[in-house]
């Protein structure tokens, strides 16, 4: 089994994380990027986001699966089923501390009303770039310096640090 064919590993950190949170005595919160496929109260939703706590005490029958979280919670008093994707939580991490883990924001899928996020490969200069086709969503990145036929040489230049506006977590209180 590749890379490619493997599952994901956003659901077994997500339940990970979850866990670390309740065995430690904090609350977890979940940070979702909404879209049609999200169940949660459209009334709470802010710039397209919303978070969700998941703790036990304020969850009824909650689910974390490889392919959505469920569970029930209340909303100003009224009782709401909530579903979630996994691929569009965005983070989870505990509300006394801040620590957790971000994941890479979903790209909008063909069709959708989400705009396109840039890619992360879209700092690299096009010359490093090859990609095999559209369909394929392969995308290989090499150095421009080397040819691809056997060239053991090693870049001497230190990396590159990431540009761009630093991911960051919001604190909800």
């Amino acid at each position: 089994m590749n890379a490619l064919e493997s599952t994901s590993t956003r659901p077994y950190l997500i339940r990970a994380l979850y866990d670390w949170c309740t065995d430690n005595g904090l609350t977890p919160y979940v940070a979702v990027l909404v879209d049609d496929t999200v169940q949660v109260p459209r009334e709470y939703v802010k710039n397209g986001e919303i978070v969700l706590n998941i703790s036990f005490d304020a969850t009824s029958s909650l689910k974390l699966g490889n392919d959505f979280i469920e569970f029930k919670a209340r909303f100003a008093g009224s009782a709401r089923d909530i579903m979630v994707p996994v691929s569009r939580v965005i983070a989870i991490y505990a509300r006394e501390n801040g620590q957790g883990m971000a994941f890479p924001v979903p790209v909008a899928a063909s069709g959708g009303q989400e705009a396109a996020k840039p890619s992360p490969l879209s700092s690299v200069p096009a010359a490093g770039i090859t990609q095999a086709s559209d369909d394929a969503k392969v995308v290989q990145l090499v150095s421009p310096d080397h040819s691809a036929a056997g060239d053991e040489g090693h870049d001497t230049d230190p990396p590159r640090p990431p540009t761009g506006p630093r991911p960051a977590l919001k604190r909800v209180k």
